[in-house]
């Protein structure tokens, strides 16, 4: 089985998020792609960001209308840091040997990986996908090649539409009473407003964006 794994916090998951999976399930001919929400995003341990519940939420109604879409809660069952190559071997566990995992992730982010928990054991359970991002500079492969053995054999660089959309913007946005429409699904758009996400206090419903804004939060 041919398993697309995209990881992140998002908080919220926006059309980006959506899109950019899309294209990986049809570019490499996945039988399904795994969102796999992160409950302590080691990288972001210093940041506030929605409970799991609410991200949880916001994911399913995102992707309600893809039979291709699932969700995977291996990471937020456990209570310790979230670790990609954590990830990938338990979901390698619970798929088996024979299937065929692709981390997800934008191009942009590959740049983290040498300072990853382990990178050089991801390779084990799966190969990344890198989508490409608006701005992005070229990779240096000699960096990833001393962080993930044979890099350019286990990195697939896929290319797509530039998708420049992002959850810090999003929540900054909602925290001005900005519009979000357009970069969030609809029913996402909704939640967002009727339970007060991303602003101090509740008091509009659907439709009525927030007036506040609220700091340090930081990009999915």
């Amino acid at each position: 089985m041919e398993i697309g794994v995209y990881g992140g916090t998002f908080d919220p998951v926006h059309l980006g998020h959506l899109i950019i999976a899309e294209e990986a399930r049809l570019k490499l001919n996945l039988e399904k792609v795994l969102f796999a929400p992160a409950r302590n995003p080691w990288m972001k341990a210093k940041w506030a960001i929605s409970s799991p519940r609410r991200r949880l939420a916001m994911l399913k109604l995102a992707i309600r209308s893809n039979p291709f879409f699932h969700i995977s809660t291996v990471d937020l069952e456990n209570p310790g840091p979230s670790f990609t190559v954590n990830t990938l071997s338990a979901l390698k566990k619970e798929y088996g040997d024979s299937s065929n995992l692709y981390f997800i992730l934008g191009v942009d982010s590959l740049r983290d990986v040498p300072y990853w928990r382990d990178p050089h054991n991801i390779v084990k359970y799966g190969k990344m996908v890198a989508m490409p991002r608006p701005g992005f500079e070229a990779l240096d492969w000699d960096v990833l090649e001393k962080a993930v053995p044979n890099a350019r054999d286990n990195i697939t660089l896929l290319n797509g539409p530039l998708i420049d959309i992002s959850s810090t913007e999003v929540r900054r946005r909602v925290s001005q009473g900005m519009s979000i429409r357009y970069l969030v699904p609809e029913a996402v758009e909704s939640y967002i407003y009727e339970t007060g996400l991303y602003r101090p206090s509740r008091q509009a419903g659907p439709g009525s964006p927030p007036t506040s804004r609220v700091a340090g939060r930081r990009e999915t």
